[in-house]
């Protein structure tokens, strides 16, 4: 008999494990960013696969911001992550919280700790904690503060509250073990004064509690019962299950299970090196097409769809690993070959004059508006004369096996007409300015009653009806082959090429799209409708990614 588990991640069943036996009797996760900038890619692994628990097992999924350090944090990154978050399809519904609302409760678990002789004030600077702390092989060594008496250090925490000291004075440290081989249960500090105006909270603390003891504090009061983080945490878990252990107060405390994070080959997601990036005027800005954080992402073109079909992909394991960024094209091109229509853009234009065709005369031509999908549909569009077609569809001496226009070769406009090319102009330097062609009016709709067949089919616009727009083509921030960084000195192998701008001719209903309306760009590419630079009547469009790939689907 197969067994049941073999379609489960291991963090499923440490849930099944922990229901079955009575250790929580319902299930709780949270997505916790500190709002110290915007998320990318990474990021989304980690919403949706907590929000996807709390949804599996009939629970509930918090939205919580560590907002625990005010050096980093703005109000603009706790928006920007809402809107991101709500994007992705996860809903926290009433359940949205902030580390700062727990201020007061953290400072008196604190307290309870230096009563119960588990913490003290310490005096050292942080160059001498770091030096008291030891290394891999050898042990720390105590702080000649950590035996201040209980009532010495109540009010010297008190005093480090109301303001006495400046920042880096004094620290409040847990006391563990200094010869722990696991060197976060050195004696780690648990909180430091900085006097920093808060995003929420102003100038009514001017001491914040450090990450590893707030952060289970924040799952406990939450009633969080499954912290799921990523696996440079796990070093952290005993510290985590000390936390809850020592403060005492909770009757069924939560449970830190790590999973592999999300990596991508051959993007940046290193915040530094994006504000860098923003900062020197490369990128435009954090939500740049060329990045991954998700705002970028959203404005490049991708759906929460393919993001989740993405996740779904990469799974849950225990080990790190880099996954293809041609897997997240994949998924993108997989979402929307059904859902985008199928519209004829020219982003390299050259004029195409049919000699034979009646001048004046505009036709309508019945076109689907994505073959694969009857239900998106058909429209029509004007035909005349003089078309743009692309440069790279007509050559003067063509290589062996192209199989597009060349002085006497026929080829089809597509769901137009069979037409062959017999001249052309160019401008002194041979460049080739307009092609003339005849057509075979029997061929209309692109086929020939005598059962004739053409070995090449090309896309193209009406001249007289087309509308110019501007289009964005993107390659890769660095150079693939260089890899992300210089091994030298760390810097970015930025592509030069990254993103190439043109004056492109579309069909006429493209004036009227919409910020994140996306398109079929006929053998161009995928094409999204720019959120930020589109006017009315003169969108800008984003290449997504485009038609062609070599990525295939493990087995």
């Amino acid at each position: 008999m197969e067994n049941e588990n073999t379609s489960r991640n291991f963090i499923e069943m440490i849930i099944d494990k922990d229901l079955q036996e009575g250790t929580y009797d319902a299930v709780c996760t949270r997505f916790p960013p500190e709002p110290n900038g915007y998320l990318h890619i990474g990021h989304a692994k980690s919403i949706l696969l907590n929000y996807g628990l709390a949804q599996e097992y009939h629970g509930k999924f918090n939205m919580r911001f560590d907002d625990t350090n005010p050096t980093k944090e703005k109000t603009e990154f706790v928006e920007s992550i809402k809107e991101d978050i709500q994007w992705l399809g996860a809903d926290w519904e009433d359940r949205l919280y902030f580390a700062s609302d727990y201020f007061p409760r953290m400072y008196d678990a604190a307290v309870r700790l230096i009563k119960k002789g588990k913490a003290y004030v310490c005096d050292l600077t942080a160059d001498q904690i770091r030096e008291y702390r030891g290394t891999l092989t050898e042990p720390g060594k105590e702080s000649p503060y950590r035996n201040r008496s209980v009532e010495e250090n109540l009010a010297l925490f008190e005093q480090m509250r109301d303001g006495v000291y400046g920042d880096g004075e004094k620290v409040l440290r847990a006391k563990i073990d200094m010869a722990s081989p696991n060197m976060n249960m050195r004696d780690p500090v648990i909180y430091r004064i900085a006097h920093m105006n808060h995003h929420r909270t102003g100038d009514t603390w001017c001491i914040y509690p450090m990450y590893d003891f707030a952060h289970p504090l924040e799952d406990a009061f939450e009633g969080v019962t499954h912290s799921i983080c990523t696996l440079e945490f796990e070093d952290h878990r005993p510290l985590y299950d000390w936390v809850v252990h020592e403060v005492d107060l909770f009757e069924k405390p939560p449970k830190q299970i790590e999973f592999a994070k999300l990596y991508l080959t051959n993007v940046v997601t290193g915040k530094r090196y994006i504000k860098k990036l923003v900062e020197d005027g490369i990128v435009d800005g954090w939500d740049d097409p060329r990045l991954v954080s998700i705002a970028a992402l959203r404005r490049r073109g991708f759906t929460p769809e393919s993001i989740r079909m993405f996740v779904d992909l990469v799974g849950v394991s225990k080990a790190n690993s880099s996954v293809d960024y041609a897997m997240l094209e994949y998924c993108i091109r997989e979402d929307l070959k059904l859902k985008a229509p199928r519209m004829m853009a020219v982003l390299d234009p050259i004029r195409h004059v049919i000699d034979n065709y009646p001048e004046g005369q505009t036709e309508m031509l019945p076109v689907a508006n994505n073959a694969e999908n009857p239900e998106l549909g058909t429209r029509e569009v004007p035909f005349s004369r003089e078309l743009y077609i692309e440069r790279e569809d007509f050559m003067v001496e063509p290589p062996k096996k192209y199989k597009r226009l060349y002085p006497g070769a026929e080829v089809r406009l597509m769901n137009a007409y069979f037409v062959t090319a017999v001249s052309w102009e160019a401008d002194d330097d041979g460049t080739v300015r307009t092609v003339h062609c005849t057509y075979d009016p029997a061929t209309r709709g692109g086929n020939a009653p005598d059962g004739r067949k053409v070995k090449g089919t090309i896309h193209w616009v009406n001249a007289g009806t087309a509308v110019p727009v501007k289009a964005r083509l993107y390659e890769n921030i660095v150079d693939e082959e260089k890899g992300v960084y210089n091994k030298e000195d760390g810097s970015l192998n930025l592509n030069p090429d990254s993103l190439k701008e043109c004056e492109a001719y579309v069909e006429p209903m493209l004036a009227e799209a919409k910020a994140y309306d996306r398109f079929q760009f006929v053998r161009n590419g995928f094409f999204c409708a720019d959120v930020r630079d589109s006017a009315p009547g003169a969108p800008v469009f984003n290449r997504i990614v485009s038609l062609k790939s070599s990525f295939k689907l493990p087995m």
